[in-house]
């Protein structure tokens, strides 16, 4: 099918239409890009806000138990506090890593959580009940 002049076909419907089919989906996957980086950029930007206060910065994994007792510990104790998960937070572990290298701290064999209380970084390498004390 198409616009045919003089025996020569200039106009071709199927590739037309095949064109616009395949417009639509770059312009979808281009939006759903735009939509999917600006909401990171916003989530990290109210992230950045947070640590201004005085408030404890706990970095780990929602799959780790001691991260999970350390925001239940955290909790119970009515201590403010941000959680990072390092797993699903690419800065937040780049900002972790540089804390822990500024402070002289091995990454090597890290142990997690790992916190930032009011500038001071430690990790959870040893007795688990020591660690839970240094946060109160």
């Amino acid at each position: 099918m198409g616009i045919v002049f003089k025996n020569k076909r200039i106009f071709n419907s199927n590739f037309h239409h095949f064109t616009i089919m395949k417009m639509k989906r770059v312009f979808g996957l281009f939006v759903f890009f735009i939509v999917f980086f600006t909401s990171d950029v916003i989530a990290q930007e109210v992230q950045k806000d947070a640590p201004k206060s005085k408030v404890i910065i706990v970095y780990g994994s929602d799959e780790c138990h001691h991260c999970a007792d350390t925001k239940a510990f955290l909790k119970e104790n009515h201590i403010d506090f941000v959680f990072y998960d390092i797993d699903k937070n690419q800065e937040a572990l780049k900002e972790m890593l540089t804390k822990l290298r500024n402070a002289n701290i091995s990454t090597s064999n890290l142990g997690i959580p790992v916190v930032d209380k009011n500038g001071t970084i430690f990790t959870n390498n040893g007795v688990f009940e020591e660690f839970l004390k240094k946060l109160k």
